[in-house]
């Protein structure tokens, strides 16, 4: 079972923000939050399983890098923009095309958007 992980790490290889970008976005959603509050939910929801997330001014919002799981290297990245009475939330990941791609991101990008 060790050798399947390490063949997803060698297929995924080290993306960076910018190639990651360029996939299309695999959530794409409004929430009644502010873009801080929906930035914390995340960083909160993530950070023991993908460690310390880069949350960093965009715009009128917030872009959140998050890094692999066994690595410091991008693995998705959310951008959270102020809308009138919340935020729009956009994620783009870096195997947005392999269906056996981790799925915890994804869930914490949607359990966050409201509650």
């Amino acid at each position: 079972m060790r050798w399947v992980w390490v063949l997803a790490l060698v297929i995924s290889g080290c993306a960076t923000v910018s190639d990651i970008n360029q996939t299309p976005p695999t959530l794409n959603v409004i929430s009644g939050k502010k873009p801080q509050e929906y930035a914390k939910c995340l960083t909160d929801k993530l950070s023991d399983s993908r460690g310390a997330l880069q949350v960093e001014p965009h715009k009128d919002g917030y872009r959140v890098i998050v890094p692999q799981s066994l690595s410091p290297a991008p693995a998705a990245v959310f951008y959270i923009d102020t809308r009138s009475g919340g935020s729009s939330i956009k994620l783009h990941e870096q195997m947005s095309n392999n269906p056996l791609r981790p799925q915890d991101v994804r869930k914490a990008g949607e359990s966050c958007i409201s509650g």
